[in-house]
């Protein structure tokens, strides 16, 4: 017998796809809410609803008291916290462990390494695991930092240990540079995880953005589940992830394999986890760092594999045995997600804010899944992350995974804030991501200014010109051919009528 209720310490899109699984699994959801999220789907779809504080999360989804309390309060046996907020703060799972309450996710003592660039980079050093050449070390200072960046060599790369997301990261290209991103970053990653360990290292040139899903239970079984490629990133973060990667070929997935195995078993990892790497345009692979969670783009994961990983969470969590070995995983076709953002991609993704006025998404199917938190008349808060939904596509092959994404994209509608569906659009059309030659500067390189809008094609011209006549003559019931010229272009279009009908 499992857990008959549990708490889930998140909001959103993610707190409505951990209580699909959970309702499945026959277990009853309790979610939480700020003053922000009062109206929010998450809350009306949640078998309770508990109040946890003002709108900020640092008084809110971040209030471990609080949090606690309402597990209490509402008998839950165990507490998902999703991504984000506290998954990875080792002392939340503490708190609960005092009040025998489970943690869904690593043990506290496995977060506090890994999550943790710092210590992160130590024990994956010891697990004869890859990592970039740096200087494996808190920075005490600017004169510190110019130091061992010179010894480094540039480009490097400035990175708080705590925390991501793209905060508290800096490149830096000389010895000039140095002082002012040691600052920037320091202050950055104070205020964004209370932390302002900064460490550096090389900065590779034209990276790819690799990661492995592991997961492994708490009897020492520890289970790979494919590779993910996460290169389309803007600021830092990522937007577009897919499954496989166009790039890796198999003896590369299994060495990386190998070292992930030997990442968790040096940790006593259990659960579901993401181990990240960049890898080189020589297929070389050097660890970045461990996600002790649910990751945002495990949906693609789920496609290619058939299993849910949220449940494989919780039963690990119970207990349970992984009920698969390595052995039993076989990847099938392919997957990508898009992140759906209240963002404007002209102004440098500045965050969008506002009342959904209209929202209207594709009919989801077994190769079409999408995984949101709003609706119509939703508020996008301030308070909170930009990402408002996501759309993962699956096909045989990449292809037809794109395809079914750009079809998929062309049918989302969303009114009232600012968003990235037609970015998005814009990707998934662009020659590059399309043949897979992917890099983590695809953005910042095709798009330097950010996004405003695409050149109209001559296809696109042709193809709204023939809807346009074929709309017009079955109107009018008009036979004859028409010239239309467009950018000093002739279009020569012949038009057939068979008993006043257009063939």
């Amino acid at each position: 017998m499992l857990y008959s209720k549990i708490l889930i310490a998140n909001r959103g899109e993610i707190a409505c796809r951990i209580m699909r699984t959970a309702r499945r699994m026959g277990i009853s959801c309790v979610c939480i809410y700020s003053d922000a999220d009062i109206n929010s789907v998450h809350v009306m779809q949640a078998d309770e609803a508990k109040y946890v504080g003002p709108s900020p999360s640092s008084l809110s989804y971040l209030n471990i008291d609080k949090i606690c309390k309402v597990a209490l309060e509402t008998n839950s046996e165990a507490v998902h916290p999703g991504y984000g907020f506290l998954a990875e703060n080792p002392d939340f799972p503490r708190a609960l462990q005092k009040h025998n309450i489970d943690f869904i996710g690593p043990s506290a003592e496995t977060i506090e390494i890994t999550a943790n660039k710092i210590t992160a980079k130590e024990v994956a050093q010891k697990a004869g695991v890859n990592i970039v050449p740096g200087y494996i070390g808190k920075i005490d200072n600017t004169d510190h930092a110019v130091e061992i960046a010179k010894k480094i060599g540039f480009p490097v790369m400035i990175k708080a240990a705590a925390g991501g997301g793209g905060k508290g990261m800096r490149i830096v290209r000389s010895a000039n540079e140095v002082e002012a991103a040691f600052v920037s970053a320091t202050n950055e990653a104070t205020k964004s995880f209370k932390d302002g360990s900064i460490f550096i290292e090389k900065y590779i040139e034209f990276p790819r953005h690799i990661e492995i899903q592991i997961i492994a239970d708490k009897y020492g079984n520890t289970v790979c589940l494919g590779e993910r490629e996460c290169s389309i990133q803007r600021n830092h973060q990522k937007i577009i992830e897919e499954t496989p990667s166009p790039f890796i070929n198999e003896s590369v997935r299994q060495a990386m394999y190998a070292q992930c195995v030997a990442l968790a078993r040096q940790v006593g990892y259990f659960n579901a986890g993401t181990v990240e790497f960049i890898v080189d345009q020589n297929h070389e692979f050097y660890f970045l760092e461990v996600n002790t969670r649910l990751q945002v783009e495990h949906p693609v994961t789920e496609f290619v594999t058939g299993i849910d990983m949220v449940e494989e969470m919780i039963r690990i969590s119970y207990g349970e045995k992984l009920r698969f070995s390595q052995d039993g995983i076989k990847l099938k076709g392919s997957a990508i997600e898009a992140r759906i953002c209240a963002e404007d991609p002209s102004k440098k993704f500045f965050p969008s804010t506002g009342r959904i006025r209209y929202y209207d998404k594709p009919d989801e199917n077994e190769c079409l899944r999408i995984d949101d938190g709003v609706t119509t008349g939703s508020e996008i808060s301030m308070f909170y992350d930009s990402m408002i939904a996501k759309i993962i596509s699956h096909g045989q092959d990449r292809m037809e995974a794109i395809c079914k994404m750009q079809k998929a994209l062309s049918e989302y509608y969303i009114s009232g804030i600012t968003n990235n569906i037609e970015f998005l659009e814009s990707i998934f059309c662009h020659p590059t991501f399309t043949t897979g030659k992917l890099n983590t500067r695809f953005i910042s390189d095709f798009y330097p200014n950010g996004f405003h809008g695409d050149f109209v094609t001559e296809e696109s011209i042709k193809m709204f010109i023939f809807a346009s006549l074929y709309i017009y003559l079955e109107n009018e019931y008009i036979y004859k051919t028409f010239i239309v010229t467009v950018n000093n272009n002739k279009y020569s279009i012949d038009v057939e009528y068979e008993n006043d009908v257009l063939i």
